[in-house]
């Protein structure tokens, strides 16, 4: 009787657990800054109203399940678009975003400001905001930034994996021979135009060299939408020390990359093996002139179980979040996934319908209730504020 007793206060005691992550997830604000769904299935004609299991990370319905209140849709395109091209293609995408947002009024409504976005919350509707993934986008015009701003960006990346005249990338200053320019006087007032308009500066794919020189001509707090730690994960796109440190310092947030790739340091050897059995099919779509991104995605798709046995388990993206805790306080750090622009994603996530998963993880690692809504969503409101316009607030 005794041990009957004991189990039965066990199993109680695991539900109780069970049902104060899924509580705590629900009543708290759950923001992801960074999902490629609209240029990897919008774009090609999916629609987001309908079950995508199977074919993306996202859909509404699992927006809806799992419980993530704003995403931040990215507007990107490779830097094969440029002058009289990339600022176009950029407007078509966000028009796909009002659009998909005008087919499902009930369901969705676009934010801008961070009145609307409690406006979101409160009326349990997909908040949808806007990022723009590269400063290619704006080809070297400021009314282009402007205009973007207008039509409801509210982040821009100023340089994904190729750089702007402007402004070098991380991609290309980890190459040697293609230099490290950091920020030219163009680069620089574009950094002044987005804080007077209100528009979020985003170091996530900028070089060291960028990095610095932004922090030196920035008066708002930065954004990092989709970065991880360097020094757990040691690739180019990955934060150092100082410069977590630095971003602290600034009052702005780290966005953690869910990327296995970022954040697991065995990953990019593993892949390297899967690719290379499956060799004669990724040579024959690098001959069709397929871009490498979208050739690692097509192959994980097709060798799915392959792919999922060297992903990393969900505690390595844990840990990311807890040394950017320890080296500088919880209130710099939240999540961007980068869900739909990732081949892979860690064991236990399959989609955004899994993000509950995350806050089950961290009460598990011993964080409060209150520093847990902060990494969910509060950190990233907090940087939104302090960058929005006075009409915008």
């Amino acid at each position: 009787m005794r041990q009957l007793v004991t189990t039965l206060l066990m199993l109680s005691a695991v539900a109780g657990y069970s049902q104060s992550y899924k509580k705590l997830h629900e009543e708290a604000i759950v923001i992801d800054t960074h999902n490629d769904v609209l240029s990897s299935a919008t774009m090609k004609g999916l629609d987001l109203g309908r079950n995508l299991k199977g074919k993306t990370h996202s859909d509404l319905a699992r927006f809806k399940k799992g419980g993530i209140d704003i995403q931040v849709f990215s507007i990107f395109c490779d830097g094969t678009l440029g002058k009289d091209t990339a600022f176009k293609f950029a407007n078509i995408e966000i028009d796909s975003l009002y659009a998909l947002a005008g087919r499902y009024p009930g369901k969705m409504m676009m934010v801008t400001s961070p009145a609307q976005l409690q406006e979101a919350v409160k009326e349990h509707r997909l908040g949808c905001m806007i990022g723009v993934e590269g400063g290619h986008m704006i080809e070297d015009r400021m009314d282009y930034l402007d205009s973007l701003y207008k039509r409801g960006a509210r982040y821009l990346t100023l340089t994904w994996n190729n750089s702007t005249s402007w402004a070098s990338s991380a991609k290309d200053e980890s190459n040697k021979e293609a230099g490290a320019n950091g920020l030219n006087d163009f680069g620089r007032s574009v950094v002044r135009r987005m804080n007077e308009l209100g528009m979020m500066v985003d170091l996530s794919h900028t070089g060291e060299k960028t990095f610095w020189d932004v922090i030196h001509t920035t008066r708002k707090p930065v954004l990092l939408s989709h970065s991880s730690v360097y020094r757990l994960c040691p690739v180019f796109r990955n934060l150092k020390d100082d410069q977590i440190k630095a971003v602290a310092n600034n009052g702005g947030v780290i966005q953690v990359n869910f990327y296995p790739g970022f954040i697991d340091s065995n990953y990019q050897k593993n892949r390297r093996a899967v690719f290379e059995r499956h060799k004669l099919e990724k040579d024959s779509l690098q001959k069709l002139g397929m871009p490498d991104y979208e050739i690692a995605e097509a192959l994980a798709k097709k060798y799915r179980k392959e792919m999922d046995a060297i992903s990393p388990p969900l505690s390595l993206l844990i840990d990311h979040i807890d040394y950017i805790v320890k080296l500088v306080g919880v209130d710099y750090v939240g999540l961007g996934a980068d869900m739909d622009g990732i081949e892979s994603l860690p064991q236990e996530l399959r989609g955004v319908e899994d993000f509950p998963k995350i806050t089950k993880a961290l009460l598990q690692r011993g964080y409060s209730e209150a520093d847990i809504r902060k990494i969910l969503g509060e950190n990233f409101i907090r940087v939104f504020e302090a960058n929005s316009s006075r009409s915008d607030r």
